[in-house]
């Protein structure tokens, strides 16, 4: 569930605006999935109103605890490596792949000799216009749109997108694997949200380990790859709902509703824009949406997970953000980054800023 599609993130066109470009996590979905709420029909290319403004104020009670900075770190593994980076590009390895994509944080020079980045089977160009996997070069054999790939055991389908990526943020596992662990300890029911869930890995290890999750996603396409990635998965009868919506909106109805989730995360883009024309950006929307979260938290939460790519901020900014949203409710507030350790010199390559609160 994505409410927005980011045009910015990683220079992901359309990525997160849900005008027809899917995030793998977006398109997951099954068919008995609980409907989704009808909605007005209105004419093309007209925007809908946003929601009157969120009335924010400071919120009385002490401010949690703080854990920053906190470096959370993947190393390679024989599902994903960071083989190689530099000189704007990284080379990866994805499964039974060797891809290279741009870079713009690899500002060193690359470690391994020409040759080896020479035995890329995918090679991410740029260089067209062109919708779809044409934005690609394959210099050894054509290769298709998807190819299995596996995380923690957990089965789904790598893909070739036109922005760049290919379904899967490997960087999102430290969340992944925290979020488990606090699914697994917690030893009751638990109901998770996943806001912007893109191709929905994250919603998948959070039903393995026995929650109840709600996916949202403004793409049906990536929804819909979201559905795929379950089915792959031998998840199909886990409770997963895969909701095409607005994030902020879906948000909203919840607090109106009274549902209510023992942990939510959260990964907007720094623009976008949700599927009626909604218009997201990221320092004027983001502590509202953050109130919202705090809002529809159970009375017993167990954890909300911020994650910020692209933007031109310290990961100090969203700390104190979170910080205050979650004042008098005590726990404590882990803010830092998340990188990627390269395989080849031991460099790390930052990938985005994140903040969590944990109960």
């Amino acid at each position: 569930m994505k409410s927005f599609r980011d045009k910015r993130r990683d220079n992901r066109p359309n990525a997160k605006s849900g005008t027809g470009e899917v995030r793998p996590h977006e398109t997951r979905g099954r068919p008995d999935a609980r409907p989704r709420e009808p909605r007005e029909a209105k004419p093309d290319n007209q925007p809908e109103p946003k929601s009157a403004p969120r009335i924010l104020a400071r919120r009385d009670g002490a401010l949690p605890a703080e854990q920053l900075p906190l470096i959370l770190e993947v190393a390679p593994n024989a599902d994903y490596a960071l083989l190689d980076s530099g000189a704007g590009q990284k080379l990866e390895q994805y499964g039974p792949y060797r891809i290279v994509r741009p870079e713009g944080q690899a500002i060193w020079q690359k470690a391994l000799p020409a040759k080896d980045w020479e035995r890329a089977d995918a090679i991410f160009t740029g260089d067209t216009d062109e919708e779809g996997i044409g934005r690609w070069r394959f210099p050894k054999t054509p290769l298709g749109e998807t190819w299995p790939m596996k995380h923690d055991g957990i089965d789904y389908l790598g893909r070739f997108t036109s922005f760049r990526h290919v379904g899967v943020f490997p960087e999102q596992a430290s969340h992944w694997d925290h979020m488990a662990g606090l699914i697994a300890a917690a030893k009751r029911p638990v109901k998770v949200l996943n806001l912007f869930g893109y191709t929905g890995l994250a919603s998948l290890v959070a039903a393995r380990a026995g929650a109840e999750v709600t996916h949202v996603d403004a793409s049906k396409k990536a929804i819909g790859w979201a559905r795929e990635n379950q089915e792959m998965a031998g998840l199909g009868g886990k409770p997963i709902r895969w909701i095409v919506d607005d994030a902020v909106k879906f948000a909203e109805r919840e607090e109106r509703r009274g549902s209510r989730y023992d942990i939510i995360l959260f990964d907007p883009p720094a623009y976008g824009r949700g599927p009626k024309g909604e218009v997201w950006q990221l320092f004027e929307d983001l502590p509202a949406l953050t109130d919202l979260c705090r809002a529809i938290l159970t009375p017993k939460p167990l954890a909300v997970v911020l994650t910020a790519y692209s933007i031109r901020a310290s990961f100090f900014a969203i700390h104190a953000l979170m910080r205050d949203t979650f004042a008098g409710m005590g726990g404590r507030v882990e803010s830092g980054e998340l990188i990627i350790r390269e395989k080849s010199a031991g460099r790390a390559l930052s990938t985005s800023l994140f903040s969590r609160w944990v109960a």
